[in-house]
């Protein structure tokens, strides 16, 4: 059955819905587990134990190139995060991906990951998969303490973004605002770069600007933005808005692209704090016609749907660059595994992924890392995309990419996969099925090859499901 168009749209804006994984595979008792201590390797039962060759073997080349992991959680020492650290080298966004977009240990995994480029890499900026606007409101929290995080969150994660409304974010935020307390010379930033909400600040922004800048242009943008500026929460607002007709969402959409061209054909007034001033009046106005465009697609074609990832995809990597060439810093950038990619996982509904894009824009500055996992929890909805629960998923099944990755003894460990011994490589670039979790669950499996999708791989054995706080 067809969903109705409102209901694909959530379902496809964070490369949710259309994302699968490896599997159903049948519940199991999770074993509590307090350390990250290597496993040992099962004894041959009558005979001496024979040593696996990296040269032939891909557990024991992967074991060879692995870096063992202590912990998971932003605390504590992160020494063992050094080898990541060299990885990254000099790239000016990292692309850091989820396996899920509902577990405990990849949000807190961003969060120490975070961390330690802040600390010893000099990364300032954290990019979430999230409305431009939505970005601007945690930013200036972030920045100067201006409202109440766990609020905002609240307010801004709904419907296709309620998945970020979790505890582990706001612990992220809290710190990146404790840090730049103490370093207000040399702050952190927030940003969002994605579109499927504008909020009225965004509107405010551009029109101030107008206004100031530009008197004569207002009455014309007053006109153009009239009936667009939100003044409903967000999930009423984007329902609202994909009821209406399609023919009325492209007019909408019409006079964004109006009101962009017209300020992005004045010129800036003298002085780099007034073309700054310009740029990021532009850059809003852009974030107001991405949303327009993004909802004048025709999501009861798939036709539609598949032009409309695309088109998403390209602009979220716009953004994430234009930011980073904007503020000079160096960005992490949060998204599901998909996003972050060099190879699309689902190339029938979306065609071209984010990461491929950061690579055309960016080159070797730019850097992909994956992640997976073994077994475990995750929050999600079901396939229509109703009430989310946590769905849990026993040990990958044989044949699977998670399955010979769980080989390897540590039980968590980063690997660059591009240095790894011949005997991985050759099994890193074969497709397998893997799991690639979006919003709703179950969902059919994937078949991927890990080193053209990524740079890096991050692997866990086993995830419990995020602490989402109330909507």
């Amino acid at each position: 059955m067809r969903r109705h168009r409102a209901t694909v749209l959530t379902a496809t804006l964070l490369c949710l819905g259309a994302l699968g994984s490896a599997g159903a595979a049948p519940a199991f008792a999770e074993a509590p587990h307090t350390s990250q201590a290597p496993r040992a390797a099962p004894a041959a039962h009558g005979s001496a134990i024979s040593t696996p060759s990296p040269h032939t073997d891909p557990v024991a080349a992967l074991e060879r190139a692995a870096h063992p992991l202590r912990s998971t959680e932003p605390s504590g020492p992160s020494s063992d995060l050094r080898p990541l650290g060299r990885v990254v080298g000099d790239a000016k966004v990292v692309g850091l991906g989820e396996a899920t977009h509902g577990s405990h240990e990849f949000f807190a995994m961003k969060h120490r990951v975070f961390r330690y480029l802040v600390e010893h890499r000099g990364f300032r900026t954290f990019a979430l998969e999230a409305p431009w606007s939505t970005g601007l409101r945690l930013n200036a929290y972030v920045l100067r303490g201006e409202g109440d995080p766990r609020r905002i969150m609240r307010e801004e994660f709904q419907d296709a973004y309620r998945f970020w409304n979790n505890d582990e974010y706001l612990s992220l935020l809290r710190w990146m605002r404790a840090y730049n307390a103490a370093h207000p010379k040399d702050p952190v930033q927030f940003m969002g770069d994605d579109f499927g909400y504008a909020g009225p600040e965004l509107y405010d922004r551009v029109t101030d600007y107008v206004r100031e800048a530009h008197p004569a242009l207002l009455p014309e943008f007053t006109e153009l933005y009239r009936g667009l500026r939100p003044t409903t929460d967000v999930r009423a607002y984007m329902t609202a808005y994909m009821a209406k007709p399609l023919g009325e969402r492209r007019e909408m959409a019409a006079r964004t692209r109006r009101a962009l061209d017209l300020l992005s054909a004045r010129r800036p007034g003298a002085g780099p704090a007034e073309r700054a001033r310009f740029a990021w009046a532009v850059r809003h106005a852009t974030a107001l016609d991405q949303t327009a465009q993004q909802y004048a697609f025709d999501f009861a074609d798939p036709t539609g749907v598949r032009d409309a990832m695309l088109f998403r995809d390209r602009a979220m990597a716009d953004n994430t660059a234009w930011w980073q060439r904007q503020t000079g810093d160096r960005v992490l950038l949060s998204a599901h595994n998909a996003h972050v990619s060099y190879e699309s996982y689902d190339a029938a509904s979306y065609p071209r992924m984010q990461g491929a894009f950061l690579r055309d824009r960016l080159g070797s500055d730019y850097v992909s890392v994956g992640f997976t996992f073994d077994r475990g929890s995750f929050k999600a909805t079901d396939p229509e995309g109703k009430a989310i629960s946590t769905h849990t998923v026993g040990p990958a099944a044989p044949g699977s990419n998670e399955h010979t990755l769980d080989r390897v003894r540590h039980r968590d460990y980063v690997v660059d996969l591009r240095s790894a011994p011949p005997a991985a490589r050759a099994w890193l670039a074969t497709p397998r099925p893997t799991r690639a979790i979006g919003t709703s669950y179950p969902e059919p499996d994937r078949s991927l090859a890990l080193t053209p999708s990524h740079d890096v791989l991050i692997h866990l054995r086993e995830i419990r499901a995020a602490e989402l706080l109330p909507e």
